[in-house]
């Protein structure tokens, strides 16, 4: 007999509370009724009460109708189809990964289905707020299901079937009924059981934690609030605009910083909810969490501990809490369980302990390096500028300190400084650089222009407003080198794009973000709504927008492009170009550049370390082609084990390149890249491999080409070296 049908019988008598619970599933709405409600132990002292809009919700609501119709950079009416999309979005919010409603639940909901767009209009709530509760109920019943199996012992759940579960699910048919969804969440646990087993967890141990996950997020269930049901609602709603625009509760305002990101004190890093997860989107130049070394963007949370105590099981945790308890006073010490970006399953996690402290302004400004590239008996000396965000002081700013920090005054110096040492060229390194203060953008831009335009803003009723450096003054006017990965986005985009437009020199890397929109933040009568009015145009007439700079010379990067970049948001605003505007051309890049790659990819595939990163990329995209795992203990423990050498062989092969000792194990790999994150001096090797690759492409450029080492126009360059 299967356990799910061991489970129902012992619990087919309902019991007091459970034809409460049921009565009031009934009051719900007409659209609730025929809904059948889980034979499974209910908790004796708690019911499920409906959430219901209020008076002001209802006000709010409108007014962000009206915002998003009139206002908004996409013109986009509330249509029928508009009404599908936002149910299904809402849908995808409130159950991504499709495990708690089923088949029945979505015909019977589809009711709703195309009414919602009208009742949008005119802060109609009460659909959006049926769906709600309906899966409320649902996720009550599923995790009661759970708490039921975990209860009868992990004993009787059979690891020695050919079964397998889906990585996945947010594509996958709904299942057609509760049976089907109770066979699903006996695959999960399992999944659940195995992860932990392989991490050598006791089953006592596995089974006080799923118990203790699933009572967490059944108590928060319990607990909903009718602010997360029109907070959700809303936000599926400003999502069919584009992924950017978005309602904040007056809670969720209180947490609304500077950048417009949930940007948590304390480690310094911007989450945001990934289904039952938390997840990782960016982390802050400077923060704990950046210096800190290990968190990366991507890695989902899983439990949080605070100094002394036990770890709490955040999985499908509302991002205000997990927000609340990764807060906490500074120099105190909050650890964190997260599932990597990069792994092939739950299995894999890892344990990452942030000392809080505040992000300091001085900790996110522009360094500098010099290295050294012997080429045929001759040495060129590169420059090396990494620019972590576009910062300004604006305090100091606004108070008239004349020495308030900022982006453009830092690099200018650092510029000085690299011209007194003797620099035959530059690299710029905006790698990882979210962006930040827009006018810094374009004084930077200015340090590398005689003068003119540097960015194109356009708005929703097509006016074009273009940033200008004034200032015909250089700070350097030799070869230049960018380089850019998927995580530099937005100020990072607009520099990258305005030095390629220039011909002023060339962008390596890979393809950015494509973030290439401006979001402004408008008060309602309850909480606020940040919504996109304009979009970023180069001067070459092409938006940064969707598709981001594509560099001149690309090199591959371990990120994964499908998850990571806008192209990879919903709904997010398509590419497009308008007219260009007058600007310098002060290289033509068109005749070397063949050259330029040719030498580029020799270098590379006699490169080990490139070789190398080859290795890690195909071993990464693999693992991510994953669509299912196994659930028989041996095949997954199996996989497991192969993982493990695999990351083993590619670490040990780095150290070999470098002439150290090879780990024995993954824990020593392990300890000791614990070590070098607590690290701050040390330094990434890809980092430097990337960086001296960007330095021999300026050495080319050189040797191909001497007119690169000044922005002179060709005939001014053959008018200076006559008068030498």
């Amino acid at each position: 007999m299967a356990i799910a049908e061991k489970l129902m019988q012992r619990h087919t008598k309902p019991s007091r509370t459970s034809r409460v619970g049921a009565c009031t599933a009934l009051t719900l709405s007409l659209l609730m009724s025929g809904m059948s409600v889980a034979q499974a132990k209910i908790d004796d002292t708690a019911v499920y009460q409906p959430v219901a809009p209020t008076i002001d919700q209802a006000r709010a609501n409108i007014l962000i109708a009206r915002q998003l119709q009139f206002t908004h950079f996409r013109n986009l009416g509330i249509s029928d189809e508009l009404s599908g999309d936002v149910f299904d979005a809402y849908l995808k919010y409130l159950d991504g990964q499709r495990i708690y409603l089923s088949q029945k639940d979505i015909e019977l909901l589809a009711r709703a289905k195309s009414r919602l767009g009208s009742a949008l209009k005119t802060g109609q709530l009460q659909p959006g707020f049926e769906i709600y509760n309906l899966v409320q109920q649902r996720i009550i019943e599923r995790l009661q299901f759970a708490l039921n199996v975990i209860d009868n012992g992990l004993d009787e759940l059979d690891f020695n079937t050919d079964e397998r579960i889906r990585v996945d699910r947010s594509k996958a048919d709904w299942e057609p009924d509760q049976e089907a969804l109770d066979a699903l969440w006996i695959k999960r646990i399992k999944n659940a059981v195995l992860a932990q087993r392989l991490n050598g967890t006791e089953d006592d141990t596995i089974k006080d934690n799923l118990r203790r996950r699933y009572e967490g997020q059944l108590k928060r269930a319990y607990q909903a609030r009718s602010e997360d049901a029109f907070q959700a609602y809303m936000n599926a709603f400003a999502g069919m605009w584009d992924p950017h625009t978005s309602y904040f509760s007056p809670r969720t305002s209180e947490n609304f910083n500077i950048n417009m990101s949930l940007s948590l004190e304390g480690i310094g890093a911007v989450l945001q909810s990934d289904n039952e997860y938390t997840k990782v989107v960016r982390l802050v130049p400077g923060g704990p969490a950046a210096k800190q070394g290990q968190l990366q963007t991507a890695d989902r949370i899983i439990s949080v501990a605070q100094e002394g105590e036990k770890p709490v099981n955040v999985i499908g945790w509302r991002l205000d809490e997990v927000v609340d308890l990764i807060r906490g006073p500074r120099n105190s010490t909050v650890t964190l369980e997260v599932i990597p970006a990069n792994a092939a399953d739950e299995s894999v996690t890892r344990t990452i302990a942030i000392s809080r402290d505040e992000v300091k302004l001085e900790e996110q400004s522009a360094s500098k390096d010099i290295i050294e590239l012997n080429r045929s008996g001759e040495t060129y000396r590169v420059g090396v500028i990494t620019i972590p965000t576009f910062y300004a002081d604006f305090q100091a700013m606004q108070a008239g300190d004349p020495n308030y920090k900022s982006t453009t005054r830092d690099v200018r110096r650092l510029l000085d400084n690299l011209k007194e040492q003797g620099v035959d060229g530059v690299v710029m390194d905006l790698r990882n650089n979210g962006g930040g203060a827009l006018h810094e953008a374009n004084d930077l831009v200015g340090l590398f222009i005689d003068k003119g335009p540097t960015v194109q803003i356009r708005n929703a009723n097509n006016d074009v407003q273009i940033l200008n450096d004034e200032d015909p003054s250089v700070a350097y006017d030799g070869p230049l080198v960018v380089l850019v990965n998927r995580m530099s986005a937005s100020a990072s985009e607009i520099f990258a794009g305005a030095i390629q437009d220039y011909g002023r020199g060339l962008v390596v890397g890979s393809q950015t973000f494509g973030k290439g929109t401006v979001q402004a933040v408008r008060p309602l009568n309850h909480g606020q709504l940040k919504i996109t009015q304009s979009k970023f145009y180069r001067v070459s007439g092409g938006s940064t927008q969707h598709k981001g700079v594509i560099p001149d010379i690309e090199i591959p990067s371990r990120v994964d492009t499908s998850r990571i970049g806008e192209d990879a948001l919903d709904h997010a605003l398509p590419w497009d170009q308008i007219e260009a505007v007058p600007h310098t051309r002060y290289f033509d890049f068109s005749g070397v550049i063949d050259e330029l790659r040719k030498r580029h990819e020799a270098r590379f595939s006699a490169s080990p370390e490139f070789s190398l990163l080859e290795q890690e990329i195909e071993f990464l995209t693999k693992q991510r082609e994953m669509t299912y795992v196994s659930l028989n203990m041996d095949e997954r423990k199996a996989h497991h084990e192969q993982i493990e050498r695999t990351r083993l062989t590619i670490a040990n092969a780095r150290r070999e390149l470098r002439g150290e000792e090879p780990f024995k194990t993954l824990d020593e790999l392990e300890q000791w890249q614990d070590e070098q994150a607590a690290d701050l001096d040390s330094t990434d090797e890809e980092l430097d491999f990337v960086i001296r690759e960007g330095g021999h492409i300026m050495a080319d450029l050189l040797e191909l080409d001497q007119r690169t080492a000044s922005i002179l126009k060709p005939t001014q360059f053959a008018a200076k070296a006559e008068a030498r």
